[in-house]
Formats: structure tokens, sequence, C-alpha cells
């Protein structure tokens, strides 16, 4: 009677876990190599940058027996990944930072200050007009909700993030247009700074999740198992909160965290807009001005936390859909 017991259910969850660490593990070495190939095909020489204009061949060579570009390709990579490994990402030609330091403590804290309040923005508002359009089927209510659901959903983010400043910034002066102002250093300033780029960055998201929660609750209702809740007695609202929502956020779960990669990619263009100091501008600014070890460093910090969201997601999807657990 309902299922195996816990100690049963926790040998195969644990076994799934350990299987997809060692899938993530072979496939941040594909990465890994993908990346440095990238960076080795790509145009520019990085000593000539860190050198200047003026340099002689003798500074020249030296510089790169010191970097260990004049070995083989082979021992370059597995030296980098060796130092990536321990934290040894070196340090930026232009400013002279770590860039272990410029990624972790200063543009990745940004990137998820950002991520979080977007992704909060695009669920308090989705998952509540999701199920009242549900609730209120065929109906202005549900008509309104998903039309502007729609419209989110196929507005460009940077173009939304352009349109936003020009109204709540330029002409009415609500908000600030730019700049970042960290939650450490003033709350609420750090929240003012951060209205405009969340809800630039979550509402794509928000119309996503929105017409998800609308057609899974929809469907759930529909349910023979809901059909004899409510032939028990069981008012409208305790069906809905207690019955058929569960099972409505297993799909809106598994969006939410595929999307999150989504939404680090979505960031770059954020950050550009708003000038904000995160993972995206620091690699748009890298590339422009040839870092690859910054490039290198900043996409792999990229992918590992990509890869670990969507191993998170997939434990929490197995947890919460009993059929998947018991597949």
């Amino acid at each position: 009677m309902g299922g195996p017991p816990p100690a049963a259910r926790r040998g195969p969850m644990l076994q799934y876990a350990l299987q997809r660490l060692l899938h993530t593990a072979v496939l941040l070495f594909v990465i890994s190599v993908f990346v440095f190939a990238l960076m080795k095909m790509a145009p520019g020489d990085p000593v000539t940058v860190m050198l200047g204009a003026d340099f002689n061949p003798e500074s020249y060579a030296k510089l790169r027996r010191e970097l260990g570009l004049d070995r083989s390709v082979v021992v370059q990579y597995l030296i980098w990944v060796w130092r990536f490994v321990q934290g040894n990402w070196g340090t930026s030609y232009i400013s002279g930072a770590a860039v272990t330091k410029l990624v972790l403590n200063d543009a990745l804290p940004v990137t998820i200050y950002l991520s979080v309040w977007s992704l909060l923005f695009a669920l308090v508002i989705a998952i509540p007009s999701g199920v009242l359009a549900a609730l209120k089927r065929n109906t202005w209510v549900d008509y309104v909700g998903m039309g502007l659901a729609i419209f989110f959903n196929s507005f460009p983010s940077f173009y939304l993030g352009i349109v936003l400043i020009w109204i709540f910034g330029v002409s009415l002066g609500w908000f600030p247009t730019m700049g970042y102002i960290g939650p450490t250093e003033d709350l609420g300033g750090s929240l003012v700074h951060m209205i405009l780029p969340a809800f630039t960055l979550g509402a794509w998201y928000a119309g996503l999740i929105a017409r998800i929660t609308r057609s899974s609750l929809v469907d759930v209702l529909n349910q023979p198992y809901i059909k004899v809740a409510r032939a028990k007695g069981v008012e409208g609202r305790a069906v809905v909160y207690k019955h058929a929502l569960r099972n409505v956020l297993i799909p809106v779960v598994t969006v939410v965290g595929l999307q999150l990669g989504g939404m680090l990619r979505g960031a770059v263009m954020t950050e550009t807009v708003f000038a904000l100091p995160g993972i995206g501008r620091l690699v748009t600014i890298a590339v422009l001005n040839r870092e690859y070890h910054l490039v290198q460093a900043t996409v792999m910090v990229i992918a590992i936390m990509f890869i670990l969201i969507n191993l998170l997601v997939d434990v929490l999807y197995r947890h919460l859909n009993p059929r998947v657990r018991e597949a």
C-alpha cells in the first residue's frame, strides 16, 4: 500500500544519480575539448595582445615558452584542464586581475542575482495566471491572459529591454536605465536597478510557463481521479490545490529547469542592454579583447552550471513523478 518503502526507493534513486554524474563527467570532457579547440582555431594571437604593438622576436618567443604555447596541442590541453581543475585560470591580459576573481567573485554573482529575480518574477506572475486562465477557460480572462502570454513569449527580449528603457527610464524616469548595485551595498537601490532587467529577462519565461500551466491544469482537471474527488464532495478549490496542482507542477518544473540554461543565454543580451557586469557582459568583452583563457573559463563555468541545473531537474522530476521513478 502506497508503493515501496522509502529505503527501497533510495537505492534506485542513488544509482540513477550516480549514472547521471558519470554522464555529466563525460559531457564535461567533450565540452572542454570543444571549447579548447574552438579557442585554438579562433583568429588572433594572445601573445601579440599581451606584448602590444612594440615587441621583438626574443620577447615573443620567451612569452610563448612561459605560457606553454610552444608545446603540442595535446599537452597544452592537458595543462589547461589540470590548471582549471585546480582553480588556476590565469590572469586577464587587460586588467591583470585573476580570472577566477573576475568570473566567480565579480561576474557570476551578478548573473545569478539577475537570473533569480527573473525566475521569481516569471513564476509569481505565470503560475497564478495559468491557473486562473484554466479555471476561467474560454472567458475573457482566459483570452486576455493567454494573449499576453503569447505576446511576451514572442517578443524579442533585447527589444523589450530597449522599449522598457525608453518608457520607464527615459520618458517617465521611474527606474534607472543601466548600472548595478550589489544587494550588500544598498538593498533598496539594488532592487530598483534590477526591476527592468528582471522584467526583460523574465517576461519570455513567464509567457511560456503560464501557457504550460494553463494547458496542464486543463488536462489534469479532466482526469478521472479529479472527477471522482468531485463526486465525493471535495470542494473546487481543494480539488485544484490538493489534487491537481501537484501533477501540474511536474511539466512546469521540467520546463523551468530546461529553460534555466536558456536564461543564462538570455542574460548575455540583457546584461549588455542594461550594462550589468555579469557573465554575459564579461564574455562579450573577453571575446572583443581576444582574452581566450578568460573566454574558456567563462564558457566552462556556464556549461557546468547548465549541466548541474539539468541534473538537479532530472532528479527532482524523477522524485515528483512516480511513473518515471518506478520505470
